[in-house]
């Protein structure tokens, strides 16, 4: 079940969308799990844009519901702080 407006559901819809993009480039920063919820913090390269998705995963571990959130990376920051860095 996908929650993107932009994508229809089923994996068929998903690939129609990146068809005409060809390889994303995405660097994966988190992954955030508890019980059939799974969260990934993303830059995606290809769109300078960072993303959240959140899937829903069943028992087998395939995704069967799928919601995101995208950002365009802006050139700076009010705090200093880019979209991707932790504090140590």
């Amino acid at each position: 079940m996908q929650h993107n407006p932009q994508a229809g559901n089923g994996l068929q819809a998903v690939k129609d969308v990146f068809a005409p993009v060809g390889p994303v480039d995405v660097e994966v920063h988190r992954v955030i799990a508890e019980g059939d919820l799974v969260a990934v913090h993303v830059n995606f390269k290809t769109w300078n844009m960072a993303g959240v998705d959140i899937y829903r995963v069943n028992d087998d571990g395939k995704i069967i519901e799928h919601w995101d959130v995208l950002q365009q990376l802006p050139e700076t920051t009010a705090s200093g702080n880019d979209m991707f860095s932790q504090l140590t």
